[in-house]
């Protein structure tokens, strides 16, 4: 059975109530119950912290638990090095998603620290970004981290 982490960052818990004209009304917790109930053949888990260290230790916990990572690093995307680095060493397929078009949005959001890391990034499609994720991982489930997947 495939296995997902879908790992977010700092301030996405009040997605649906922070900024909905960049983040939408929806919840992010709903929309990841809809992700496990239309892919019950998959075995998610999903986490939230708005700590840097915490991020990391549950990172450092999937190693040898799922096959691959989904992560919104949320703001941490754009300063920490640590993150990227977490994803090196636990070296599992990640893919970066981002609900707004960060590109679109602050000159300091156009830099990701873990994009180098991940095999690659959804921005700017809303919560749809993170099923984009999912049907990837669908689509490459016989592969093995490393190979061009």
């Amino acid at each position: 059975m495939l296995s997902l982490a879908v790992v977010n960052g700092p301030n996405l818990n009040l997605v649906g109530l922070r900024e909905p004209e960049i983040y939408g009304t929806q919840s992010l917790n709903d929309y990841l119950q809809s992700l496990r109930e239309k892919y019950a053949q998959i075995e998610f888990s999903f986490y939230q912290s708005n700590v840097e260290g915490e991020l990391i230790n549950y990172l450092q916990q999937c190693r040898g638990r799922v096959n691959g990572i989904i992560l919104n690093a949320g703001a941490y995307t754009h300063t920490s090095i640590a993150l990227a680095d977490a994803l090196a060493a636990i070296a599992l397929p990640a893919v970066e998603v981002h609900i707004s078009n960060v590109l679109a949005r602050e000159d300091y959001r156009k830099t990701s620290y873990i994009s180098g890391k991940c095999v690659g990034s959804i921005s700017g499609l809303g919560l749809l970004g993170y099923e984009l994720a999912v049907l990837y991982f669908l689509s490459n489930q016989g592969a093995t981290p490393g190979e061009n997947l």
